[in-house]
C-alpha cells in the first residue's frame, strides 16, 4: 500500500503522523511511504531521516494525495484539504466529527474512507488512540490556566500554589477521565485546592483513593457546580462522550455566578465544547473574554509540544496503522473490534451513531459497508 503522511496546515500544527521508525516498519512490512517535504520539521524530525528510513519526499501536496491509498494525519482535514480526499482512500486521523458539519458532509461527499483516531475503542472503553493526547492536553490545561490566572493575561491575578500565609487558587475540573485525572495532578501538584467532579461514584471512589491530599471528589451536577462557581479560580472542561457532542455543563447565565478573572479551559472543545460560551481559538490568539470571564479554547492544544505529542501519538496508532495497510481496510476491520470502532464515514455513509445523530443526518449500520 501507498502510505501519504501530509504535513499538518491547522494553525500552530507541529505534529507529524509518522516517525521515521514508522517508515522503516512500514518498508518492512512491503508498504511505500510518501512524505510531504517537511513534515516532521515541527516535531523535530528532518526530511532527511525519512529518507534514510527509506521514504520518498514529496513537494506537491497535491500529488502525495493523489498517489497515496491511505493518508495519515494528525488532525481533522480542513478547507483547503477537502478536494483532495478521494473516493476509496483511507483517512486515518483525528476527525472529531460531531463537532463540524461541514467536515462531514464534505468526507460524505467525497466516499472516502475516515476511520478516526479518537473513537478506536477497546472492550473495557478505553480510547487507546485518545489516551497519550488527552494525557498531554490534560496536562497543559493546568499549566496554561495557572498562566492565564496572572492579571497580565486577564486572570484574577492569583498564584496557583500561593505562598506561606497566603491561600492558593481553587480548582475546578469537570470530569473524572484521563484528561481529568491529568489536569487535576498537575493543579495539584502546583499547589492549587482542586476539585474534580464527576457523574460516576466508581471512579470517584478510586480517584479519592489515588489522587493528592489536596484534590476533593465531588459528584457532578448542576446544583453542586452552581454552588462552587462563585468561589473557584480555574474551571477546566474535561467531559468526553465517545464521537458525540459535549454536554454543556456551564451555562452563559452561570458566568454571572463567577469573579471577574475566573479563567475557563475547554479541553473537550474538539467536540464542540462543555461550556456554552466556547468557541475554538487557535495557538496565536488563545483566549477570549466574555462577562468578565477568560476563556481558553484551543482545539489542538498538544500541538504546542510537538516533539512529546508525536512521539506519544504515534507509539499508539502505528500498529493500527500497519494493520490497516497490511490487510486493506475491510478485513483489518472485520478481524479487529477495536479498529472497528474507528470507521466513522465509509462509501458515503455515516456508520457511526453518534455522528448522525448530532446533525440529524442518516445513519447506515457499519455491517452493511463491511
Amino acid at each position: 500500500m501507498i502510505i501519504g503522511v501530509p504535513k499538518e496546515i491547522k494553525t500552530h500544527e507541529n505534529r507529524v503522523a509518522l516517525l521515521p521508525g514508522g517508515v522503516t516498519e512500514m518498508k518492512r512490512n512491503g508498504h511505500k511511504v510518501l512524505l510531504e517535504k517537511g513534515a516532521g520539521n515541527g516535531s523535530g524530525f528532518k526530511d532527511q531521516q525519512y529518507i534514510d528510513a527509506g521514504a520518498t519526499i514529496i513537494d506537491d501536496v497535491e500529488e502525495l494525495w493523489a498517489k497515496a491509498e491511505m493518508i495519515m494525519k494528525v488532525k481533522e482535514p480542513i478547507k483547503a484539504e477537502y478536494s483532495r480526499m478521494r473516493e476509496g482512500q483511507i483517512i486515518f486521523t483525528y476527525f472529531h466529527f460531531a463537532a463540524d458539519r461541514t467536515l462531514t458532509e464534505k468526507v460524505v461527499d467525497s466516499n472516502c474512507v475516515a476511520i478516526a483516531y479518537e473513537t478506536v475503542e477497546k472492550e473495557d472503553g478505553s480510547l487507546p488512540l485518545l489516551i497519550p493526547m488527552s494525557e498531554v492536553a490534560g496536562r497543559m490545561a493546568a499549566q496554561e490556566g495557572a498562566k492565564y490566572l496572572e492579571k497580565a493575561t486577564g486572570g484574577r491575578g492569583i498564584l496557583m500554589g500561593g505562598i506561606p500565609g497566603v491561600p492558593p487558587a481553587k480548582a475546578l475540573v469537570l470530569g473524572g477521565g484521563i484528561v481529568g485525572v491529568n489536569s487535576a495532578k498537575i493543579a495539584a501538584g502546583m499547589g492549587a485546592d482542586t476539585t474534580i467532579m464527576d457523574i460516576n461514584m466508581s471512579r470517584l471512589r478510586y480517584l479519592d483513593d489515588v489522587m493528592d491530599k489536596n484534590v476533593n471528589t465531588m459528584f457532578s451536577s448542576e446544583a453542586n457546580i452552581k454552588r462552587l462557581l462563585p468561589d473557584v479560580d480555574l474551571i477546566i472542561g474535561a467531559v468526553l462522550k465517545p464521537g458525540a457532542k459535549a454536554p454543556h455543563l456551564i451555562t452563559r447565565e452561570m458566568l454571572k455566578n463567577m469573579r471577574p478573572g475566573t479563567v475557563l479551559v475547554d479541553v473537550a472543545i474538539d467536540q464542540g465544547g462543555c461550556f456554552e460560551t466556547s468557541k475554538p481559538t487557535t495557538h496565536d490568539d488563545p483566549i477570549y473574554v466574555i462577562d468578565d470571564v477568560v476563556h481558553y479554547c484551543v482545539a489542538n492544544m498538544p500541538g504546542a509540544v510537538p516533539y512529546t505529542s508525536t512521539l506519544g501519538l504515534t507509539n499508539v496508532t502505528l500498529p493500527y496503522a500497519v494493520d490497516l495497510a497490511n490487510k486493506g481496510w475491510k478485513k483489518a476491520l472485520n478481524e479487529d473490534e477495536e479498529l472497528k470502532m474507528g470507521l466513522n464515514i465509509a462509501e458515503g455513509k455515516i456508520v457511526y451513531k453518534d455522528v448522525a445523530a448530532a446533525f440529524d443526518m442518516e445513519y447506515t449500520s457499519i455491517d452493511e459497508v463491511l
